[in-house]
């Protein structure tokens, strides 16, 4: 049942924002429900396109919010499409998760968060595309999207009508420690050019952690700033603007505010807290993680005085307030035998065309697993580039996806 839709025309672009009520447990119908958040996006004369259907990455993050008018990928997308701008359940407007997690045990509250993964988004998805009346769609998957669209093509794929993959082909059945063990090292490789790229920068880094390991810096919401939440930043290097975006927060004076705003808002845990509480479980096909990442963790990154990315360890919620609510379920959902997120057999068999990047220097999605995964999905064309880091949508997105566009379509 849509529980509201309104419609507002601006320049550019017509938007059409929608409330779905979905369950939590898509096998209880008659157990709780949540709210699933969607806008439309047309441009003037276009709202009778097919539709797109935008896959945000995370997990833990809503969708982009749109421009009067339109841009980036967006404004290639709406030259062919009516785009759906899909808030996952948990974030934006879909039933926030916040500090807070529904249930009155860690036991219940674990329990509320397994629904909350790619196959519950693919679910979700599927009765909205039957509330409102349209045979197939689209789908646009980036990052974590892409492995929510792999999981759409596995249990799902009479729904779909084509999708496009930007960074985002997760491996299929593989450890969760193989994935990891490829993103450290590719992350050591990393910040090895950063340094290279800015050699100063080494012993300044080496001092901000000691003067972090000595002294109670505090941050402006009262944190303290830990150098293990410094070296979060190089989250940052797996961005095609990540280097100087990190050299211009090392460069500052050392506890000014600037240091201390951009530190603080560099890695914001906090306003998204599944992103941490679900993010190694979005890898887990089939599998318990087992705080893989802290598991995995060489020697070399604190010895050398190197930065970690994206990954998620113990003692987050421990220094990030905003995370502290959720470490009983957090703990307990590190040892859970997730079910499996993709159906290889059925990847083979596919019939839905697919055109996905591969992102050479990706430091996120190894290489080689995306190739492997490329040859599984049958019929999957690929684009595979050293133009662009992960974020190669967010970059200069109306070039990607056009060229998407035209790879699936014969064009390119």
């Amino acid at each position: 049942m849509t529980l509201a839709a309104r419609t507002y025309r601006v320049p550019g672009a017509t938007f059409i924002e929608r409330e779905h009520d979905v369950p939590l447990d898509h096998t209880r119908a008659d157990g709780p429900r949540l709210t699933v958040f969607t806008r439309e996006v047309a441009a003037p004369g276009g709202e009778d396109r097919p539709y797109l259907v935008f896959l945000q990455g995370g997990p833990g993050f809503e969708a982009s919010r749109p421009t009067s008018p339109p841009t980036g990928w967006m404004k290639r997308a709406v030259q062919d499409y009516r785009v759906l701008l899909l808030d996952q359940r948990g974030t934006g407007r879909s039933s926030p998760v916040g500090s807070e997690i529904p249930g009155d045990s860690p036991d219940a509250q674990a329990a509320y968060l397994t629904h909350f993964r790619a196959d519950s988004i693919v679910r979700d998805a599927e009765l909205i595309r039957q509330e409102i009346g349209v045979d197939r769609w689209s789908v646009l998957g980036q990052s974590f999207g892409g492995f929510t669209s792999m999981t759409y093509l596995s249990f799902a794929p009479e729904g779909l009508r084509e999708a496009f993959i930007t960074g985002g082909l997760s491996p299929i059945g593989r450890p969760v420690d193989d994935i990891y063990g490829s993103t450290y090292r590719r992350l050591i490789d990393r910040n090895r050019r950063y340094f290279e790229r800015y050699p100063d920068d080494r012993a300044r880094v080496r001092e901000i952690f000691r003067r972090l390991e000595d002294e109670e810096v505090l941050l402006h919401t009262g944190e303290r700033m830990t150098a293990r939440r410094f070296r979060q930043l190089g989250l940052w290097l797996g961005d095609s603007a990540g280097f100087e975006l990190l050299h211009h927060v090392v460069e500052l004076p050392f506890g000014s505010s600037a240091f201390l705003h951009d530190v603080e808002t560099g890695v914001r845990f906090g306003r998204n807290p599944i992103y941490a509480t679900l993010h190694e479980s979005s890898y887990a096909d089939g599998v318990a993680t087992r705080w893989s990442a802290a598991r995995l963790l060489p020697a070399e990154i604190e010895a050398e005085g190197y930065f970690t990315a994206e990954h998620v360890f113990p003692w987050m919620w421990e220094d990030y307030a905003g995370l502290r609510p959720h470490r009983p379920a957090a703990e307990l959902l590190a040892e859970r035998a997730w079910p499996a997120l993709y159906d290889a057999d059925q990847l083979r068999r596919n019939d839905v065309p697919v055109a996905a990047t591969i992102y050479v220097n990706d430091l996120y999605v190894e290489r080689d697993y995306a190739e492997e995964t490329a040859a599984t999905i049958r019929g999957l064309r690929t684009w595979e580039t050293d133009e662009f880091e992960h974020n190669g949508l967010r970059a200069d997105g109306e070039r990607v996806l056009g060229r998407l566009i035209d790879l699936l379509h014969g064009r390119a």
